[in-house]
């Protein structure tokens, strides 16, 4: 029988509501999370609501600064969901309630005070499909800075600069920076919104699937391309690739209909798990 307290809990959790947060009164700081050096995100006890709909269960996580943490799972286990909860892309849908807390940097996302548009340029995002602005290339990386109120021509000629080389783009297109962004192929493009989105200096780098449209060469350059970024900027990435996950990231993230199942060193999950369930999982046995 369950004790009284966790049937309140569940009952708390099986209530419909509206959208909206509902942060704990006493953050429990990640205690069935793993030690890691240096946590720049922590996932307090995160529940995740789609109307009546659980989509995530009680996620407790520490996620490391300048490291790159992978999720993995089958699809439909949480993945994409947990990570647009550290921008809060999911306030966007409808019906959609969160339960817990998050903290980056030691501060909630979900404080009152908090600006959602700060924290979007604080907590950056590439998605699935490449999604460069109808503009120039140039337009699309000066994008941010312009938005802030930077107009100097010589500080944008030279962010635009840095960034295209940040993103390993720089010596394919600084020839033609007045052309559209939509004339780049899809690898390029690709790398053109990593260069938009590090250009304002995020905080949390955040990548859904951002090699699942690409060919072969294209993936490897962007796999390159996380390697260096993890030098200045925190990653977290979704790839439903285990061989990719492997190669990339310094911790993984097994997910199973929105629980974490295991978070430990990529190393340890991939060559000796603590689960069974990931040991399958990561072997190829099911997903």
């Amino acid at each position: 029988m369950a004790s009284g307290e966790a049937m309140a809990q569940q009952q708390q959790f099986n209530t419909p509501g509206t959208n909206g947060v509902s942060p704990s009164p006493e953050p429990r700081r990640s205690e069935k999370a793993i030690t890691v050096p240096d946590p720049l995100v922590e996932v307090e006890g995160v529940s995740l609501f789609y109307g009546a709909k659980q989509a995530l269960r009680d996620v407790c996580m520490n996620i490391p600064k300048k490291k790159v943490t992978a999720f993995i799972g089958p699809s439909g286990c949480g993945k994409s969901t947990l990570l647009r909860c550290f921008n809060r892309l999911n306030d966007l849908v409808d019906g959609c309630r969160v339960e817990g807390n998050i903290f980056i940097n030691g501060k909630s996302i979900f404080d009152p005070d908090v600006d959602i548009t700060d924290l979007r340029k604080r907590v950056g995002m590439v998605f699935q499909k490449s999604n460069p602005f109808p503009k120039s290339i140039y337009e699309n990386v000066a994008y941010g800075a312009r938005i802030a109120g930077v107009n100097k021509k010589l500080v944008l000629d030279e962010l635009v600069e840095k960034n295209l080389k940040r993103a390993a783009l720089w010596d394919e297109v600084s020839d033609r920076l007045n052309d559209s962004a939509m004339g780049l192929s899809g690898g390029q493009q690709q790398r053109l919104c990593i260069a938009r989105a590090v250009a304002v200096e995020p905080d949390v780098l955040l990548m859904d699937e951002p090699c699942s449209a690409l060919d072969p060469i294209a993936t490897a350059k962007i796999e390159d391309l996380i390697t260096e970024l993890k030098q200045k900027f925190t990653i977290v990435i979704v790839t439903h690739n285990m061989q990719q996950a492997s190669r990339v990231s310094d911790y993984t993230a097994f997910m199973y209909i929105g629980d974490i199942v295991e978070f430990d060193t990529t190393e340890k999950i991939f060559l000796n798990p603590g689960k069974k369930h990931t040991e399958d999982y990561v072997s190829g046995k099911f997903g």
